[in-house]
This record gives structure tokens, C-alpha cells and sequence, in this order.
């Protein structure tokens, strides 16, 4: 393991204020020899580097992740950007515009399998505000 970096630390900084802390602390404990590179690879480039950059608000980046991850495929990431936005400030509309791009940019079935996790998570979200007030 290296030593952390002024990009690591920026990094970890931006991770935890838009993933939170819990599910940060989560990804740490479960970080083994194997994939410490890799854990490392992401704090520094993805969050250190391009969250961390000024050119766009974090909803904004948070929309624009969500509409990459939905065309690609990866409904697990996608679940946990949606969790996210209660920390980035990007709505549930703003969620239904990007996956309305999503639709005719990357086709429909991609917008119909992330409509699918996005109301799932959008709906757990609600329940547990819902339980809380």
C-alpha cells in the first residue's frame, strides 16, 4: 500500500461527501492486497481527479454518471449513484430527464432496465424518509 497523495486525499474527501461515509467505510473494510491498487486507482482518478475538477457541479456530474451507467449496463453502480444524489443535490426529475437521454441516445432497453433500479432505489429512499418522519 502507498502512501496517500494529495489526489488521494481530495479523492476521499469527494468520495465520502457524495457516496457517504458509511458506504465508504464499507468499501475500505471489505479492501484486500488483491484489489488495493485498484481502490487506489479509483480515490485518485475518478474522485481525485475528475469529481474533484471544477468545470461541473457535482449534480451535474452526478446526472451525467447516472446516464453513462444506464447505457452501459452496470445497474449495481447505477443504484449507488442514485443513492448518492441525496448527497449531490441532483433530483429524482433530474434522474427521470437523464434517463429520458438515456432512451434515445443508448436505446430503450438500457432506459428501461435503469428506470427499473432507479425507482427501486428512488423508493427505498423514500420509505426510510418516511420512517424517520
Amino acid at each position: 500500500m502507498s502512501e496517500p497523495n494529495d489526489r488521494f486525499t481530495r479523492g476521499m474527501e469527494t468520495r465520502r461527501a457524495v457516496l457517504g461515509d458509511p458506504h465508504v467505510d464499507g468499501a475500505v473494510s471489505r479492501k484486500t492486497a488483491f484489489d488495493d491498487d485498484f481502490q487506489t486507482f479509483i480515490t485518485e482518478t475518478a474522485w481525485g481527479s475528475v469529481w474533484s475538477r471544477p468545470g461541473l457541479t457535482r449534480r451535474e456530474r452526478s446526472m451525467l454518471t447516472i446516464a453513462l451507467l444506464a447505457a452501459l449496463g452496470h445497474d449495481e453502480e447505477l443504484a449507488m449513484h442514485v443513492r448518492a444524489t441525496v448527497n449531490t443535490g441532483a433530483t429524482a426529475d433530474d434522474i427521470k430527464e437523464a434517463l429520458l437521454h438515456v432512451a434515445i441516445y443508448a436505446g430503450v432497453p438500457a432506459a428501461n432496465r435503469a428506470y427499473k433500479t432507479a425507482k427501486e432505489e428512488l423508493s427505498r429512499r423514500d420509505g426510510a424518509s418516511a420512517e424517520a418522519g
